[in-house]
């Protein structure tokens, strides 16, 4: 083997060091051979590779351990880009770093070069003191009283001890590499783990230059830009093992075996997710998501519950839907006509026709809905505030109570450090390329959705007879509009990426929690418009700017007039759009993540398949995996997100939208597990105490949800309306919905509808003749020949300022019961509290004893003869004593 050692300067950048062959039964190499991490043309001794290990993690010494690894292929541009891979290896060797290559001829399609990379102790000591990287100096000796009532109960849904809990619990503290033998160092190999010791690289990898120094071209940095012009192809720490075998090396642990069998397979879904293995072994940033995702689907569970308890009351409330009666009755509905819903090409129809999406739109427009609308306003404060206790417990049980921000200041990106400049871009030109983005993606939406459904709406009326009696002109409008829509939704979905991350990167943010934070307001906001504005539009404008027959609204003065609602209210046509995109992007996000993935990785692997495994290593194997991009995480909770917007901002019409949210997250929770450990690179760790910007962005949703319900509930649902005429306009004052239909609806004098609007010769039913001279719309309006002739009943302001009684109302109770349960709820739980406090004095206590004891070491080396007393110190502290406040 040929491998870069000691500093290297000018031209002489390489040393030539051979190694000593060993035994393959522990780490995987019966013979050394020659590789070089400068020049790929050299001469190589033969590679014997039926005797490589598979699961080799380790150079061919078998002492040092991988931990990160480059590749790379040779093309057209091969001297310049082997020129940088000089530059930046020497430098890399420069800071300490260990490295190995891997001959071209020795990998599997016989072009790939491999760079494998080993951090010695004396790199990792000196970047985890300038990381801050906590690490164990004693045994937890605090007891854990956390033992719950009838835990029996949840024997069926547990993993074993070892799964759930990898590693002993330890006081832990910052590493400081002048302090090492306070530490709990056993091994020093060992002593950092994986996931900390592939943080140190990529954060040395990530900074490295690969420039001369003559040149003094400081934008030559970064394994990042390296990997953007194509000098390396790809750059990932290594799996342990297999993921459905464990290591043959006994001394080795299998985290991804483990992970695999109790976590990543679908017939787990009913147990509990082994979060500290996660933690420990894609580090707390995955693990926190995780955490989140798992405790999210279990609220969910009580969501879904109360909901379907809803659906089922209004199936069970069925027949008393009076007013469903009297729009399918002969005697009713039989006889009213109604007014043409589109100008030249929709002729006049008669009510009952819209019976079945009546009966459909009692389902979910019930007194039901009303009280679910509340009850998830409560449950969404309920969530956060338990989301916030359950994340202090984890961040006090993986050593993040005191990961704070300023930690991430010291960690600036790599881009920031090359690319700023005193210059700062115009923020109003920023924010003003936001709005103009969001202002043009609304009007766009509508105007096309209000195409499509003129479009759609006279092809459904046309051929009414052949689709059937079951289906009505709104119904296959509103149904195929949403599913048009939904492919709209997932086009966009490619272009708004796009333009968030080149926005983001124009800004350049000084630390990668500063850039992920302004991506996720960015993608939010697009994705925001992109999927709900469609069910805005259902909701708060479809029917409200109507018009009456002989004054048509038309859309931004186009000939496109707006639609009107179904005699029996927009809720259906709510609901259809939100079934429909809900359901669409859930099976289609769960397909995509799980399919394209192992598709991509089968195709890529379909020579390596004709070889023999035993050619094909540990690192082989991982190279041909998918790469966990910048957004891998980000793309998770961006769905996770969506979902959440679907279920509060519009749940009041669909009280089943929780509970298809939570079938859809079981699988999630599965597939996301399979997927990262089968089908994709090991990522590389990284900390994190909270969900980031997510957090807020929940916040608002939880705020907006309230304000969305109730103006769905007074102004897309009949519920108001209704209960107006019950209690005000009953004309027998019966407590009773009889003759609702015909009360609101008004009558129009067919000869005053204007030539442009009235129906062409041939489009009326055959029904229809000159004896019917009225015909009647959706409105509260005084008839022809009134002294107010089509203006504003007195029953239509009532109804107004009942909806606007019923929205302050609600939203008064909602959040005051909201802030109450938040300010009941403390954000960090008792018990976790006072460990905290108990923790930080122990650590100060040891501290304090360590310093004590170095300094009577001290002390007594440098005693003069002449003095005899001994030196007044602090005395040790024999055993620990906790202040009562402390406890």
């Amino acid at each position: 083997m040929h491998r870069i050692t000691g500093k290297a300067g000018g031209d002489s950048l390489i040393e030539m060091s051979p190694t000593d062959s060993f035994n393959d039964d522990t780490n995987g190499y019966s013979q050394h051979a020659s590789c070089s991490t400068g020049s790929p043309q050299h001469e190589q001794s033969p590679i014997d590779k039926q005797q490589h290990s598979k699961d080799s993690v380790f150079f061919r010494d078998g002492e040092r351990m991988i931990d990160f690894v480059l590749s790379y292929v040779e093309d057209k541009d091969g001297e310049r880009k082997q020129e940088r891979r000089r530059l930046y290896e020497a430098n890399l060797v420069n800071v300490g770093l260990e490295l190995e290559t891997e001959d071209k001829s020795e990998s599997e399609d016989g072009k790939t070069f491999f760079v494998k990379i080993h951090a010695p102790w004396e790199v990792l000591a000196t970047y985890a003191d300038v990381l801050k990287v906590k690490v164990p100096f004693k045994a937890n000796d605090i007891p854990d009283n956390s033992d719950m009532p009838m835990n029996w109960l949840s024997t069926p849904f547990r993993l074993p001890e070892h799964i759930m809990h990898p590693e002993p619990d330890y006081f832990t503290a910052p590493f400081d590499k002048s302090k090492s033998d306070f530490f709990l160092i056993d091994d020093k190999e060992t002593f950092f783990s994986p996931s900390t010791r592939n943080r140190i690289v990529y954060y040395i990898l990530s900074r490295c230059s690969y420039y001369r120094d003559e040149c003094g071209d400081r934008d030559k940095k970064g394994i990042k830009r390296l990997l953007n012009n194509g000098t390396y192809t790809a750059a990932f720490p290594l799996h342990d093992s297999r993921y459905w075998t464990r290591s043959r090396d006994a001394n080795r642990e299998s985290d991804r075996y483990n992970l695999h069998k109790h976590w990543a397979r679908f017939f787990c879904f009913f147990k509990e997710q082994p979060l500290n293995l996660i933690r420990k072994y894609y580090g707390e940033k995955i693990g926190i998501y995780f955490a989140w995702l798992g405790f999210y689907t279990e609220m969910l569970l009580f969501a879904a519950i109360v909901g379907t308890i809803c659906f089922i009351y209004g199936f069970l409330t069925y027949d008393d839907n009076e007013w469903s009666k009297e729009i399918c009755s002969e005697e009713v509905g039989g006889n009213i006509v109604m007014c043409p819903l589109c100008d030249k090409k929709c002729g006049y129809w008669k009510l009952n026709t819209t019976c079945n999406s009546s009966w459909q739109s009692h389902l979910f427009d019930n007194v039901g809905t009303v009280f679910f609308a509340i009850f998830m306003g409560i449950w969404v404060t309920l969530f956060l505030e338990f989301w916030k206790r359950r994340q202090a417990r984890l961040e006090y049980e993986w050593d993040l109570v005191d990961f704070e921000e300023e930690q991430q200041q010291l960690q600036l990106r790599p881009e920031y450090e090359t690319k700023c400049t005193n210059r700062k871009l115009n923020r109003i030109t920023q924010i003003s390329l936001i709005i103009a983005c969001i202002i043009g993606v609304i009007a766009y939406r509508l105007a096309v959705y209000a195409a499509f459904a003129s479009i759609m709406k006279d092809s459904a009326t046309t051929n009414l007879q052949v689709v059937g009696p079951y289906i009505t002109p709104q119904l296959a409008t509103s149904v195929t509009a949403s599913c048009i829509n939904f492919v709209i939704i997932m086009i966009l979905n490619l272009m708004y990426e796009k333009v968030a991350v080149w926005i983001t990167d124009m800004e350049i943010p000084k630390t990668h929690l500063e850039y992920e934070n302004k991506l996720t307001v960015k993608m939010f906001l697009f994705q925001f418009v992109n999927y709900y504005s469609s069910c805005f539009y259902v909701a708060f404008f479809k029917g409200k700017f109507v018009g009456y027959p002989g004054k048509y609204e038309y859309m931004f003065g186009s000939k496109l007039r707006n639609e009107e609602c179904d005699p029996g209210g927009c809720l259906i046509e709510l609901t259809t759009q939100l079934v429909i995109v809900m359901t669409g992007k859930q099976v289609w996000g769960n397909i995509q993540e799980a399919l394209v993935p192992w598709l991509m990785n089968w195709w890529g692997s379909r020579k390596a398949r004709n070889h023999p495994e035993s050619l094909y290593s540990r690192w082989e194997q991982d190279h041909d995996l998918q790469g966990f991009g910048q957004l891998g995480l980000f793309d998770e909770y961006l769905e996770m997100v969506i979902q959440f917007g679907f279920i509060t901002l519009f749940v009041a019409s669909f009280p089943l939208a929780p509970l298809l949210a939570l079938i859809n997250n079981i699988i999630e929770v599965r597939v996301d597990a399979w997927k990262l450990t089968t089908q994709f690179r090991r990522p590389v760790a990284a900390k994190a105490h909270s969900i980031g910007a997510w957090q807020e962005i929940l916040n608002g949703m939880a705020v907006l949800s309230v304000v969305t319900n109730a103006f769905i509930v007074a102004f897309t649902s009949d519920m108001i309306p209704r209960l107006v005429y019950m209690y005000a306009y009953q004309p027998e004052g019966e407590m009773n919905m009889k003759g609702y239909i015909n009360n609101s609806l008004s009558v129009f004098n067919i000869s005053a509808i204007p030539l442009e609007n009235k129906p062409d010769d041939g489009e009326s039913p055959s029904w229809f003749n000159s004896s019917i001279t009225t015909c009647r719309y959706r409105d509260y309006r005084y008839p022809s020949g009134h002294e107010k002739e089509y203006h504003h009943t007195m029953q239509f302001w009532h109804i107004l300022a009942a909806k606007l009684a019923f929205i302050i109302i609600v939203e008064h109770v909602v959040f005051v019961v909201k802030f109450f349960v938040a300010w009941m709820i403390p954000d960090v739980p008792s018990d976790v509290r006072a460990r905290v406090k108990r923790e930080r004095y122990l650590v100060q206590e040891y501290l304090h004893n360590y310093e004590v004891e170095k300094l009577k070491i001290q002390l007594s080396q440098n005693t003069h003869d002449d003095c005899t007393c001994t030196p007044m110190i602090y005395p040790s502290i024999p055993k620990h004593e906790v202040l009562s406040e402390c406890l």
